[in-house]
């Protein structure tokens, strides 16, 4: 009977465990539609605005600079203070649906083609006001000045399938700002040349001037947990290092050459790429706007970056790329610039086995297959390579298993003297030709693959809304059914393929346990009853597994359902088919009538230390 009591410690321990994996979880772990714009053409729009106050601002701003340096030329300031009136360049691309507005002279729209949210509207990642684009700059006498409200001079140039689009600054006829924006029909790439001409009558150009970008990342999937766990902004920097700010809450950072700055979202992103030379410094903010799960949400974060900048040749001049697309790793890695490190599949060797193996892995099945299909193929392709180290394992846990009565005597003769019974037991592992530690091993060799997989499902952009039995999308929860309220840690609603994989992790446990208690040896002295917490694991793992990803994506849940059913199928014929447990009890009685082996120098080492533990408990005795 003594045996069937809870063990309050163990329960303890198994809270705790779950908790961690709660915060790692925790931790890591509709927006409005933009004007259709159906011609290839641009379209000049006009609507009234704040231009001629504004305009005003800028004006005595730049007059009292010329004052305070005596300037000889006057400047003409009329052509630029008169009009009243925003100007909109619409332009239809191969990959964009894009606005540029006449106030800051900047990006006021844009919307990814063949991209859909999770209500079926466009993706949009420059929207309502969302994003902003600002040159912060000093004057000569000591005023300070940005360009995202004041009011450029829009001009359209169509050549082939390229798209020009440049936005004058002016204050006279030789003195302007001028942004160039370049966008090729087939890129997901827009070029923008900034340069000016007499500005260096008017700046202070002992002091840097500052690019400062910020955007408000808009929601494009149906759980704002999930998107928002996957959304931060990351930079790559010093050529090969790749870093990120916190994914909850406020951060921020300062770094040195920075070769992109990236404001990720799940799925897709806005990037920021030097030209000519690596950011010579950037200090970078992020900042959490999601405050309730619970409630529905239009933006996650907000990213800013500021960027400082000399003049060249006492002007501006300075040339960036804009990247506005998906997070498709063969589409970033085209660009050669380190851009796909920003998809998050792990890091070490997780990362490495996602890129070399299952990404291209993946890629040639879903090309052969429906995706859902090409998860279960490629599921059965990794559980024939495990399987060895399954057979393994089985193996070992079977030796442990026909050990355990001699291993049980030991344990009963020398209950007394810990150190004897530790000496004994070993000595009998090694006569036996027997590893405790074998039916561990394979199992820790697979967790590489298990936590690459992990990685790999969140992350593919391939299966963004592709659909498979009754998952509308394989990147995101397969609900079937919504409470109508928010459960904390679970959710508001039930997805199918979680309860699936739970089910089939509880039989496979039920399955295995008995083989794994069996081969358990007798619990040391002060160590843990390691029979109890597995009977704990049983419906303990299964039930994790089914709160945790119960919001995650439907494909990593399709992929533990079809491998923990391989799993059960193989272990049956491990079992029934190809081992011989009659085989395993001749070659252990034939290794006890061998010469013992001398230990291993791991295992001298371990009797050592066991040792001086002892000898150094008789004396704090």
């Amino acid at each position: 009977m003594e045996d069937n009591k809870v063990d309050i410690n163990s329960l303890i321990g198994f809270f705790l465990i779950g908790l961690i994996f709660i915060v790692w979880l925790w931790l890591n772990p509709p927006p409005p539609a933009v004007e259709e714009v159906t011609n290839t053409e641009s379209s000049i729009t006009s609507i009234e605005s704040r231009k001629e106050s504004l305009n005003e601002e800028l004006s005595n701003v730049l007059s009292e600079s010329i004052t305070a340096d005596n300037q000889e030329k006057e400047l003409n300031l009329e052509s630029f203070t008169n009009t009243s009136d925003d100007e909109v360049i619409k332009l239809d691309s191969e990959n964009f649906l894009i606005e540029f507005s006449a106030i800051g002279g900047q990006i006021s729209s844009l919307q990814l083609k063949d991209h859909l949210n999770y209500l079926g509207n466009p993706v949009n990642l420059i929207s309502s006001n969302n994003s902003s684009f600002d040159i912060d700059f000093i004057t000569k006498n000591g005023r300070s000045f940005n360009t995202k409200n004041q009011f450029f001079t829009p001009t359209f140039i169509e050549n082939g399938s390229q798209k020009i689009v440049r936005m004058k600054l002016d204050v006279s006829e030789d003195v302007f700002l001028e942004y160039t924006y370049t966008i090729n029909d087939n890129d997901f790439m827009i070029k923008l040349d900034i340069k000016s001409s007499g500005f260096k009558n008017i700046l202070d150009t002992n002091r840097e001037y500052n690019v400062i970008w910020e955007l408000d990342a808009i929601r494009n999937s149906k759980s704002i947990d999930y998107e928002n766990r996957y959304s931060y902004l990351t930079y790559f920097y010093d050529d090969d290092k790749i870093d990120y700010l916190a994914i909850s809450g406020e951060d921020d950072d300062d770094e040195e050459d920075v070769n992109w700055i990236s404001y990720k979202q799940h799925f897709f992103s806005s990037v920021l790429i030097p030209v000519k030379e690596p950011f010579k410094a950037v200090s970078f903010e992020s900042k959490n706007l999601v405050e309730d799960n619970s409630i529905d949400t239009l933006n996650l974060k907000k990213y800013v970056s500021k960027i400082p900048f000399q003049y060249e040749n006492r002007e501006f001049d300075n040339s960036l790329k804009f990247y506005f697309g998906p997070n498709q790793f063969s589409q970033l890695k085209s660009y050669d610039i380190g851009l796909e490190e920003s998809i998050d599949f792990g890091w070490g060797i997780f990362g490495f086995i996602n890129k070399n193996i299952f990404v291209p892995l993946y890629k040639f099945l879903s090309e052969i297959f429906p995706y859902g299909i090409a998860i279960i193929f490629m599921t059965i392709i990794v559980r024939i390579c495990l399987a060895p180290l399954l057979y393994k394992s089985y193996v070992s846990q079977a030796k442990m298993k026909i050990l355990r009565p001699e291993l049980d005597e030991i344990n009963k003769k020398y209950k007394d003297n810990a150190m004897k019974k530790q000496q004994e037991t070993m000595a009998f592992y090694r006569k036996a030709g027997a590893n405790p530690m074998g039916g561990c091993l394979p199992g820790l060799l697979q967790i590489p693959i298990f936590y690459a997989l992990f990685m790999f499902f969140p992350s593919a952009f391939d299966l963004r809304q592709k659909s498979f039995l009754w998952a509308e999308d394989l990147s995101a929860y397969d609900s079937i059914l919504d409470f109508g309220f928010y459960i904390p840690f679970y959710g508001d609603h039930v997805s199918l393929f979680p309860i699936l994989a739970a089910v089939s992790i509880f039989f496979y446990m039920k399955m295995t346990t008995g083989q794994q208690m069996a081969s358990q040896p007798p619990p040391q002295e002060g160590m843990p009853d390691m029979t109890k917490m597995m009977k704990y694991m049983i419906y303990f793992a299964p039930l994790m597994l089914m709160v945790f990803f119960n919001n995650y994506s439907s494909g990593l849940s399709l992929y533990y359902f079809i491998s923990n059913l391989l799993s059960i199928a193989v272990m049956y014929t491990i079992k029934n088919y190809i081992l011989d447990e009659q085989k395993i009890r001749r070659q252990i009685q034939f290794n006890k009538s061998q010469p013992v082996k001398p230990p291993s120098r791991f295992q001298r080492r371990m009797q050592a230390m066991m040792e001086e533990a002892e000898r150094q408990k008789k004396n704090k005795n």
